[in-house]
């Protein structure tokens, strides 16, 4: 029997997806309702020297690395499928084309981040 790669791919995708609804709705929150209007937060809290010390911390390097590259797998395989949904054939060049994105940004993401520096 042919081995398969798609438990690879359904984790990640199942990864993100759990990510997504459980932090996504506190990232809007927070970086498009609650910062920019003052509300709850302090007005600086995403200010560049805010950010940049938050992306320079371990952990604020993982919780970014984890965010943008497991949503944007998330999101890729959604597509990948939705193709196949659609009635698009989604053979070997759409499947590198869909996971070569996540891929490259996951790829990008790391780089950017360690790029920063500590």
């Amino acid at each position: 029997m042919k081995r398969s790669n798609a438990p690879i791919f359904w984790t990640l995708f199942g990864a993100g997806g759990m990510l997504s609804a459980l932090i996504g709705p506190m990232l809007v929150l927070i970086t498009g309702i609650a910062v920019p209007l003052g509300f709850l937060l302090p007005a600086d809290l995403m200010s560049y020297p805010h950010m940049l010390k938050f992306a320079q911390h371990w952990a604020g390097k993982a919780f970014t690395f984890a965010v943008v590259s497991l949503f944007l797998w998330h999101g890729v395989h959604r597509i990948f499928h939705s193709l196949h949904d659609l009635g698009l054939k989604t053979a070997t060049g759409a499947k590198l084309t869909c996971y070569g994105v996540a891929l490259l940004g996951t790829a990008l993401a790391a780089y950017s981040l360690l790029v920063i520096g500590f």
